[in-house]
């Protein structure tokens, strides 16, 4: 009972900010702040008051690391193996090229700027995936820091605003078809509420394609995480250690990223049927409302002072990768004749 008592002021802030949040969220128009977001930039408007008391801390990490991971696994159940076959080749393809972009491209830039790796891998995993979901997925197996979090949510949440509000435009300007508009917007628009947004303000068919395309593109946090998990491993080796020791240490079963197992298994029973459409919805809204609690935690345990340390490169890598990302799948998809 003690110990549930160090933890549970931190827990009923970071729940109270999460409530708070996604009121907020579905007052504005067309959810144009996603819930997340404002979760983690509450969050940092209340750190200097709250920080001033170290009761909350425990309970702040708790919800930043636990929960967080809860909340990935639970995700699973919004996801389906059967879409990436629905989806189609097209889209896979296309996902491929932008992925490649936005960590090839991301790397570059960060060594260009001589950036911490974490953050730029933050950033590059936040354009090129599904915004906060991936960043929070993979934060914890490559231990980066709460500021560098709040930093690459707060750059991935700049440049979807503006692609929000531009998407529409450049798709009516270019005389798009809706799946191809909602192909574009799926690989290229950040998180979720924005491809959302995006997408149905184009048209509702559109919208319904960048959705689908946007959760298939989620199911490559699996090969991203356990990739960054290694890697992670071999940068904390060689901080202590040779590098041929390094390769001789590595260690799969003791760096492997066990919640990702759980992950899988969750989207293994949705795709097998077991879980059906009702009880999908619960478990993906506990799971959107668990991840909102994670990042009030993050942002209430975030010093503003730190993101102001960081300056101005990580933004303008974020933009890059970011403008990079959406001209590649235009690019593509022209290619392969889906525009």
């Amino acid at each position: 009972m003690t110990k549930i008592n160090t933890f549970l002021p931190g827990v009923l802030v970071s729940l109270i900010v999460a409530i708070l949040s996604i009121n907020i969220s579905n007052i504005l128009p067309g959810n144009l702040i996603g819930a997340s977001v404002l979760a983690l930039l509450i969050g940092m408007a209340f750190n200097p008051l709250i920080s001033r008391y170290p009761f909350f801390v425990n309970g702040f990490t708790f919800t930043s690391k636990k929960v967080l991971k809860f909340s990935i696994v639970l995700m699973g159940s919004s996801l389906s193996f059967v879409q990436v076959i629905q989806v189609g080749r097209i889209s896979l393809i296309v996902m491929i090229f932008t992925l490649l972009t936005a960590f090839g491209l991301g790397y570059i830039l960060g060594k260009l700027f001589n950036m911490d790796w974490r953050l730029t891998s933050l950033l590059s995993a936040g354009t090129g995936i599904c915004g906060g979901s991936a960043i929070a997925a993979i934060a914890p197996v490559i231990n980066s820091k709460d500021s560098q979090i709040a930093y690459a949510i707060s750059a991935t949440f700049v440049f979807d605003i503006l692609m929000v509000i531009l998407f529409p435009i450049m798709g009516a300007y270019f005389k798009m078809s809706d799946l191809g508009f909602g192909l574009w917007a799926g690989t290229s628009v950040n998180d979720t509420s924005s491809v959302v947004a995006a997408g149905y303000a184009f048209s509702d068919i559109a919208g319904n394609y960048a959705v689908i395309v946007k959760l298939t593109r989620t199911l490559s946090i699996v090969p991203i995480v356990i990739i960054f998990s290694i890697v992670n491993n071999i940068v904390e080796k060689r901080k202590n250690t040779s590098i041929e020791n390094t390769k001789d240490r590595l260690n799969l079963t003791t760096i492997f990223p066990y919640f990702i197992l759980f992950f899988l298994l969750v989207v293994g029973i949705k795709s097998s049927g077991l879980i059906s459409s009702s009880l999908s919805l619960k478990l993906s809204t506990m799971s959107k409302f668990l991840m909102v609690m994670s990042l009030g935690a993050i942002g209430l345990k975030t010093d503003v002072n730190k993101l102001k340390g960081a300056g101005p490169l990580p933004m303008v890598h974020g933009f890059l990768i970011s403008s990079a990302v959406v001209i590649v799948s235009f690019i593509v998809q022209s290619i392969l004749g889906q525009l």
